[in-house]
């Protein structure tokens, strides 16, 4: 078949190289010159299956009021007249009760292994290098609170096959030395020694190239402006090219990975996703003293951080500002994220020539992924991977190009517009729905 992916981002690229394996002509268009130049560009960098406990959580609502107005806060409502951003609002308070979210970190980590395997096993057969570290990924906690609340989450993952380990603070330093400086802060830390880091813009680069090498065409600068429906099906996509030029392009099917602005194309279709963009931020800073920094890649819970290695580079990454499609730098948040390394990590990294970015992850409430057939028959959908998307890429591009061949996926997860597959791979649960 013929087949259009729309999106050059982490999961346009793996669907397209998995699309290519499977035998099928495709071609990926996105607006960008260079393919991972949005949300892909800079992210945290890990690839971390046990971030499985999504934002929406029973102790999520009262946090949120506590941070409501405050500019630094990790998870930040800006309040908006925007009847979506509220709709999303209230679909997320949904997803806080317990049984939600017990579900939910078992949709994660399902998708999450079976990506991290599929990654594994791409970067040896393709030779790719993308600063990858296999050092494990440490959850450290400086609140005894957040600490204690980690350890039921910690113990489902466990259950489902992710070895999240609770560890004490002295263990934490000695898997990461670099944390001796808080030590009398720490109050505990998890650890999980199969996750992984690297830099996702690289990856997602290095593979563009070998679907090149592989004869996918890709049509940068390309700019989507809509999906023509004709007799309950998309007859084409219309767009602007590199030089202004109107066209069509056609094919037998079409994957929508775009992101942040997939509802955006398919609410004309009488396609309603329950995604809203969430703003994120990093900060990327040169090594500069290499006794101070980290080499395990860490999670900062309370604070919603990550901190990668990245070669002789620092990112750390994180917080959310649900405010629209606004892509605005905010110099505080900006400032509270290197505050917060300099108290963790004195003097490791060079703030003075540190790189401010900020990208929209594309966030469900529930932080499950919205992968499979639209209700159109030839409109797949691999979209919605929130914070997630470096981790999940792998998996599922690999997952929608099976369904696209007609073939049932490889992990049980709760693909929408099709039946459950009863695969020997474990997973259960229900996923986020798109109607």
């Amino acid at each position: 078949m013929k087949v259009l992916v729309l999106g050059a981002g982490l999961l346009g690229v793996t669907s397209a190289y998995f699309l290519r394996q499977q035998g099928h002509d495709v071609s990926v268009i996105d607006r960008q010159a260079a393919p991972a130049a949005e949300t892909s560009f800079a992210n945290g960098g890990q690839i971390s299956v046990s971030h499985a406990e999504p934002w929406a959580n029973p102790g999520a609502p009262l946090k949120v009021l506590k941070w409501l107005g405050r500019e630094d806060a990790p998870l930040l409502f800006r309040l908006r007249a925007d009847m979506r951003q509220w709709l999303w609002g209230l679909q997320f308070l949904r997803e806080c009760t317990p049984a939600r979210t017990r579900r939910n970190i078992e949709q994660i980590v399902r998708l999450g292994t079976y990506s991290r395997d599929t990654l594994q096993q791409l970067r040896r057969e393709r030779d790719i290098a993308y600063d990858e570290r296999t050092q494990g990924i440490l959850h450290f906690y400086t609140s005894e609170k957040e600490f204690s609340s980690a350890e039921a989450p910690a113990a489902q993952m466990r259950a489902l096959g992710c070895d999240r380990r609770v560890i004490s603070a002295d263990e934490a330093v000695r898997i990461e030395p670099a944390l001796r400086h808080i030590r009398p802060q720490l109050a505990g830390a998890t650890y999980t020694v199969e996750d992984e880091s690297g830099d996702a813009n690289r990856f997602a680069r290095e593979l563009a190239r070998r679907c090149e090498e592989d004869g996918v065409r890709f049509l940068m600068g390309h700019t989507v402006t809509a999906l023509r429906e004709v007799g309950g099906a998309i007859d084409h996509v219309e767009l602007i090219d590199a030089e202004g030029c109107f066209q069509r392009q056609r094919a037998d099917a079409y994957v929508l990975a775009m992101g942040s602005a997939s509802p955006l194309y398919a609410r004309p279709l009488g396609i309603a996703l329950p995604i809203y963009p969430a703003k994120g931020y990093s900060v990327t800073m040169p090594v500069k003293d290499a006794s101070m920094a980290h080499q395990v890649s860490l999670t900062d819970d309370e604070y919603k951080l990550v901190f990668s290695r990245l070669g002789d580079r620092l990112r750390i990454a994180g917080t959310a500002e649900l405010n629209g499609y606004d892509r605005d730098l905010n110099p505080l948040r900006c400032e509270a994220i290197v505050r917060r390394v300099e108290e963790l990590f004195p003097g490791a990294g060079d703030t003075e020539r540190a790189q401010f970015w900020t990208g929209l992850r594309p966030a469900t409430p529930s932080n499950v992924p919205i992968i499979g057939r639209s209700k159109l028959p030839n409109l797949f959908l691999n979209t919605g991977h929130g914070t997630l998307g470096w981790t999940h890429a792998c998996g599922s591009g690999k997952s929608i190009a099976r369904i696209v061949s007609g073939f049932a996926p490889e992990v049980d997860f709760a693909f929408i517009g099709m039946a459950r597959p009863r695969v020997h791979a474990s997973c259960s649960g229900t996923a986020a729905r798109a109607s």
